[in-house]
This record gives C-alpha cells, structure tokens and sequence, in this order.
C-alpha cells in the first residue's frame, strides 16, 4: 500500500476537497484523483463520494481513516528512530475561533507559539457563528460553549469567568441594582442567544428575562455598547478586563454569582491519534492562559 495515497487520502479527509488537499502536497488535481483512485482499486472499496464541490468519506472511508493515520504516524516515527524523519510539528495548522477572543488572546500568543514550533504556519479563520470544523477542513476550533457533537473531543484551554458589568455613567444616570430581580428595571446589552441570565441566590437559582435594548452578535460591540452607557450587560471577564482595570466598567451583583459553568475549550475531530500539531497547540495555550488566565487577575 502507497504511503503518499495514505497521505492524500488523510489529507482529503481533513479538507472535502481533493484539488485542495493535493495542492498541499504539491499535487495537481489530476495526478490527485488518479492516486485516490489507485488507493481505491487497490483497497476494493470506494472510499469516498466526489461531487463537483465537496468530497465526503464513504462509510467504509470513515472505518478506514483512523487506520490511515496510524500508518503515517507510524511511518513517521519509524523515520525519525533513525533520524530521518521528524515527530514535530509541522505542516498547516488551521484553526477556528471566535472572533472577539481570537483577536484579544489567540493573536498575541501566536509569536511564541511559531517561535517554538518555526515548521508550523497557522490558517486562523475568526468568526462568532459556530463553524463546522469537520466540513471546513480545520485541525482544531476553539469555542466558548458546550460540545453537543459526539464525534468531536474537547479539552479545557482556560476557565471562562462571567460578570454582570456597567459602566459608571449608566449607574449613576439608573441607579445601581441590587438584587437579580431589579434587573427587571434596567435596560441590558447581550450576545444573541443570552438573553435569560441565570443567578445562584440562598432561595435557590433565578432566572431573569432582561429587557434589551441592544443585542450583536459580537462579544466586543456588547462591551462597547455597555461602556457607552447603553445598559448593563453580562460578559466574560476576558472580554471585559482592560475596561473592568480602567474604571470604564464596574462589576455589578458580585454578591449573585452566575450559575453558568463555561470554559475556553479547544475542540478536534475524534481519532486514534491526536496530531502532533494539534497536540503542540493544546498544550502551549493551555499553559500560555494557565489555570488563573491573566484576564481575571483584575
């Protein structure tokens, strides 16, 4: 069995996309199908569904891969036992994150992280819509919320602390709220989709409906909006720290903590064997945010 089909057929996997995946391996299309072909006729199985724009693992591709990727992580350390090959990272490495995190924490961090691993180039694609990481060919996301899909694994980057802020000048203008329940007096700000907050009290969890003027669909806008007086607004503390430190933003019902349990999570597809590259990036942000991240040290 050929271990550039192997390759290939790896790379497919991870891309849907056969000109794409050849084109990393310096591949034309052409030359490109005719090896997955090959692969294919050797096996005596079709292993994947090709239509003009997408290309999908059949099931027996599926059962297949982490086969596939056993073999090449093998290979690979075959090589490097007599000093020929390399188990380091290298090679693409695309990722996923929301927008607003990815600009204030994941940009900052990428010099030491290609400082430390110079065969790696980074592929950051920053959105606040949960993207489906398998059908886009990315290597790792980072996400802010639950993991429902059971094909994908997930491990803790950094905890996700959430506040109840305002600014200043919307306090004094308002008043300052006490209790959960006078939030119901008060205008808010929010993310779509967290629109009902939920507190920890000694009578038990409550649920407060808040009455928003404004909602975005980015972490950023919110906090802005919330600076410029426009309502109160809850947010993660690695959103709101610079604002919180400058006086910008006051943290509100600290008496009240928040019932959510959330986390930064660093999100890849299931396999036997997590990619080297995969592998370097969870371990170097994990340590890079640590278990107190330096945002919540305000």
């Amino acid at each position: 069995m050929n271990i550039a089909h192997l390759n290939l057929f790896v790379r497919i996997a991870t891309t849907h996309n056969i000109s794409l995946a050849g084109k990393e391996l310096g591949l034309s299309a052409a030359v490109s199908s005719a090896q997955m072909n090959k692969l294919e006729e050797t096996l005596g199985v079709k292993l994947m569904h090709r239509t003009t724009r997408k290309v999908s693992l059949t099931e027996e591709g599926q059962a297949f891969l982490p086969h596939a990727e056993e073999v090449l992580a093998n290979v690979e350390m075959a090589r490097a036992s007599v000093g020929i090959g390399s188990v380091t990272p290298q090679g693409k490495l695309r990722i996923t994150a929301p927008a607003s995190f990815g600009r204030m924490h994941i940009i900052p961090a990428l010099e030491g992280f290609i400082e430390q691993y110079p065969d790696l180039t980074i592929d950051l694609r920053l959105s606040d819509s949960i993207i489906d990481m398998v059908g886009g060919g990315f290597d790792i996301a980072i996400r802010d919320a639950a993991l429902n899909d059971s094909t994908l694994i997930a491990r803790k980057v950094a905890r996700d602390k959430r506040l109840i802020c305002a600014s200043p000048n919307y306090l004094a203008k308002h008043g300052t709220p006490t209790t959960p329940q006078d939030l119901k007096n008060h205008t808010c700000v929010n993310l779509h989709g967290l629109t009902t907050w939920s507190f920890i009290t000694p009578e038990g969890t409550q649920n407060i409906k808040t009455n928003n003027v404004l909602q975005a669909d980015n972490g950023e806008a919110v906090r802005d909006a919330c600076v410029q007086g426009l309502g109160i607004t809850l947010m993660s503390s690695w959103c709101a720290y610079k604002k919180l430190q400058s006086g910008e933003l006051v943290q509100i019902l600290q008496d009240y903590p928040l019932a959510s349990d959330t986390a930064i999570w660093s999100v890849y597809p299931s396999s036997r064997l997590l990619a080297p590259k995969v592998r370097a990036f969870i371990d170097y942000f994990s340590g890079y945010f640590g278990d107190e991240p330096y945002w919540e040290k305000i």
